[in-house]
């Protein structure tokens, strides 16, 4: 079977406290994939392990085929990960236009000239105005960041992650404080992404998960409960009774 990412007995040990497990989970290329549990159920220390913020303490990570669990995180974002956070990290003082075009900068290389103007980067503000359309931004192309509505900046984050040009993109709660509104429009932009980009996505809105995702991983207690199509976590009983119960009623 074709994988994009997979883990091989992943676990996260800090003393007697055991975030994660022994966790074996593989990811398809093109998947739309939620990590689904209670708070403290191990999902972001997980993401965290993916993507090279802590090194494991015992198991591997393999990006297709080759094993990645010593890379660094700037490493493994020139392999192609890309991820945002449950609080954003935008580039306040800048245009939304002027933060995609430095990213774009960075991932060619070039940062080291950003004090150069933005129409100077012709080929960088290019690709950073295809982004802001993509993601139906561009009308804010020249408003500040610190300026946009929440929704719109989570927008932006994911701009930046997409600007890294990644084979897979991390949303750890991309829908967090935003209005239900918004954050249905937020994953009708993020379901329209290119399907050469493998998306993970944590999140505790159940409503946007049944609705976006393709396949669906429950964790409990730092390991894997029960994986399935949305259809079938809906309809497993020892799921409902351990988190769905309670994220749909509490």
């Amino acid at each position: 079977m074709n994988v994009a990412l997979r883990t091989e007995n992943l676990s996260k040990q800090w003393g007697e406290f055991h975030a994660n497990s022994d966790v074996s989970m593989t990811f398809a290329p093109g998947a739309r994939h939620a990590l689904i549990g209670p708070n403290g159920a191990g999902k972001t220390t997980f993401i965290n392990l993916l993507t090279g913020v802590f090194g494991p303490t015992s198991g591997r990570v393999y990006l297709g085929a080759d094993d990645i669990t010593s890379l660094s995180q700037y490493q493994r974002v020139k392999r192609g990960m890309a991820r945002t956070f449950q609080i954003n990290t935008l580039f306040p003082g800048l245009s939304v236009l002027e933060a995609i075009v430095l990213a774009i900068c960075e991932r060619r290389g070039k940062a080291t000239i950003w004090h150069r103007t933005v129409e100077q980067q012709l080929d960088e503000k290019d690709e950073a105005q295809r982004l802001l359309e993509l993601l139906g931004l561009s009308a804010e192309a020249c408003t500040l960041n610190r300026e946009l509505p929440y929704g719109k900046q989570r927008l932006v984050e994911i701009a930046l992650a997409l600007a890294t040009k990644p084979s897979i993109l991390f949303l750890d709660e991309p829908a967090a404080g935003i209005p239900a509104a918004e954050s249905a429009e937020l994953f009708n932009v993020i379901a329209a992404l290119p399907r050469d980009v493998t998306i993970v996505f944590i999140e505790h809105d159940m409503e946007l998960v049944f609705r976006f995702a393709e396949r669906i991983t429950v964790m409990v207690g730092g390991r894997l409960l029960a994986e399935g199509t949305p259809a079938e976590i809906a309809a497993n009983a020892q799921v409902r009774e351990v988190y769905l119960g309670q994220a749909v009623h509490g």
